[in-house]
């Protein structure tokens, strides 16, 4: 999408939260899958005006710091404090000149790590350059701020004072600079060894300290890779680190995924993959498997350093319930290969003597012209759809009902929850086309009751659906409230967790919950758009409340359907055994569209109904 889509003044939806093309000039957003069948059946893309906020750039970055760096930098201070959520990120300033695109590609795909909607910056002769050398000078826009320009909030960086940085375990909002650490490793490492066992629960421990060894922090393992790391640039100047040196044949390993078949044949006709393996670097075929767990897993109480998007704790391949547990963090392609010429030793790029020279970058797409099927435009609806074994259709959703009776069947109290803990990424892959296959795996990470609770929830409402009667405990929570419930009620599963929904794009973290009979999320606030829209498209209520919840609460909400149709807050009657907690809960604003996706039971029924 970046060689071959990405043109000045666009906009791109693309069902990965990295879908990210700013640096280019479009506006490019991450979405779940429905929203994006929304767009294919020519619907409207219904946000929010969103606020706009100014990163003013200044200075050049010193040799040895990359994109990584300064995104890293980003993130560790814009996230946790909310800045940026769900607003545009505008990059301008005379900084932006002073970067190469693949530079400005770097930062701009990492915006996502942030919370905001979208990054878009000002375009110039690079831009130009770039398009014109992938074919499409035409596709270029001079795009900057008008002389008086009113943004939202503002954030001035000096891209000079920018150092090599780390984000240890388990976000990327967990940004040290890596001088810092490398000076003062024990009590570091101590601090985020502690919070990761809070984060993690008490299911495993994992002592970071362990790898300090005579003063100096060892590294296990090393990857660059994906929209991030596997850029030409990146992975050029790595090749100039790691130039008549040696990764050594010890313990550490250093893998390498270009971003794209073109770079990698560019890489391999200029000489920077045979630079790497005969440094010892494993040169791996393009393939986003490290960002989310299907590649290069490492082993057990490992420390892995990354070039990547994500470092979050379910990805990797971690298993914290079986007892495996591994950490990684997120570096700069430079500082990578200076800690793999120093044999795994953490070492940051500021220290090492190197040729930053990159060359000119030849664009050839002969491997999308012999491999790629641009079918847009060209239909063959009498082709047949091949089903395997493991390709399932989706259960029949019930739309809503005028009342709503939900028992919570997990209470997540953390912070922030991610979509991997709400579905993991990695070994559910498989299951992707079989809805009731994957949903097994839903939370299976973080609260491994929560399939079986919500699979007696399912069977109490179809128990309703079947003879039309409230089963008995559902009935008492009823008479307890003291509710005459006229009309049809419906019974569902529903989560509580204060911030859900930060992370991936992928609509299983919704989809699972209702499969499994799931009708609503609970929460503080969401952590994402994305998630919100995903969890509206597969017809549960996204509501805000500031109540709190125990597991085995039932939780009534009396006429449910009429509330959401009339934008009036909810009522919600709390059963807690022989306490009823009468609260409130609303939802921020919706479309009539979503209204009625909800109303019908979720977007499939939506559109049968159409």
């Amino acid at each position: 999408m970046r060689e071959c889509y990405a043109k000045c003044g666009a906009m791109i939806l693309g069902s990965d939260s990295h879908t990210r093309y700013g640096a280019l000039g479009t506006m490019a957003v991450g979405e779940g899958g429905p929203e994006l069948v929304k767009q294919l059946l020519s619907m409207t893309y219904d946000v929010k005006y969103p606020e706009v906020v100014a990163v003013i750039l200044k200075g050049v970055p010193k040799r040895g710091v990359g994109p990584h760096d300064v995104a890293i930098s980003i993130i560790g201070e814009v996230f946790k404090k909310g800045i940026v959520k769900n607003k545009i990120m505008e990059f301008i300033g005379e900084g932006v000149g002073n970067l190469s695109v693949e530079y400005r590609n770097g930062i701009d795909v990492m915006t996502t790590e942030t919370a905001c909607l979208s990054s878009v910056w000002q375009t110039d002769y690079k831009v130009k350059e770039y398009l014109a050398v992938r074919g499409r000078a035409g596709d270029y826009k001079k795009l900057q701020p008008k002389d008086l320009a009113f943004y939202d909030a503002v954030i001035e960086i000096d891209l000079s004072e920018i150092e090599p940085m780390i984000a240890l375990p388990f976000h990327p909002s967990n940004a040290y600079k890596l001088r810092d650490l490398i000076a003062n490793p024990r009590d570091i490492l101590s601090e985020a060894s502690k919070n990761i066992n809070e984060l993690l629960g008490g299911k495993v421990k994992m002592d970071l300290t362990k790898k300090v060894k005579k003063g100096k922090i060892r590294v296990e393992q090393a990857v660059i890779a994906g929209c991030a790391g596997g850029t030409y640039d990146n992975i050029v100047e790595s090749a100039n680190i790691l130039k008549g040196k040696t990764i050594g044949n010890g313990e550490f390993t250093l893998s390498v995924y270009p971003g794209s078949q073109p770079v990698f044949t560019e890489l391999v006709n200029n000489g920077s993959i045979a630079t790497l393996m005969k440094a010892g670097a494993s040169v791996r075929s393009c393939f986003c498997g490290p960002c989310f767990g299907a590649g290069d897993v490492p082993a057990n109480d490992c420390l892995s350093i990354r070039h990547t998007t994500r470092n979050f704790e379910s990805r990797e391949g971690s298993k914290p319930l079986e007892g495996q547990i591994s950490a990684v963090a997120l570096m700069d392609a430079r500082s990578i290969s200076a800690t793999a010429a120093n044999g795994g030793v953490l070492t940051s790029a500021l220290d090492i003597d190197y040729d930053a020279k990159i060359p000119s970058y030849n664009f050839d797409d002969s491997s999308y012209k012999s491999r790629v099927y641009n079918g847009f435009g060209k239909a063959e609806p009498s082709a047949p759809l091949r089903y395997g074994p493991n390709i399932a259709d989706w259960p029949k959703i019930e739309p809503l009902a005028d009342h709503a009776i939900y028992k919570i069947t997990a209470v997540i109290t953390d912070p922030v929850t991610t979509t991997d803990e709400l579905i993991p990424s990695g070994e559910t892959s498989s299951y992707r086309s079989n809805p009731l296959r994957l949903a097994q795996f839903a939370l299976s990470r973080k609260v491994p009751e929560y399939v079986g609770r919500c699979k007696e929830v399912k069977a109490d409402s179809d128990l309703l659906l079947s003879k039309g009667e409230l089963p008995e405990v559902y009935k008492a929570a009823v008479e307890a409230a003291a509710l005459d419930l006229t009309g049809t009620t419906q019974i569902a599963s529903a989560i509580f967790a204060v911030k859900p929904g930060d992370g991936s794009a992928r609509e299983q973290a919704a989809s699972c919950q209702r499969v499994l009979g799931g009708g609503a999320n609970f929460s503080r606030e969401y952590a994402t758009k994305r998630y919100r829209s995903n969890l509206i498209n597969w017809g549960m209520i996204p509501f805000i409340t500031k109540e709190n919840f125990e597991v085995d609460d039932i939780v009534i909400v009396p006429n449910v359907k009429e509330s959401l149709l009339s934008d009036t807050p909810f009522t919600l009657y709390i059963v807690r055994g022989d306490l009823v907690i009468v609260g409130e809960a609303t939802v921020d604003k919706l479309t009539q569209d979503e209204k009625t996706i909800i109303k019908d039971g979720c977007l499939i029924n939506y559109y049968a109904h159409k």
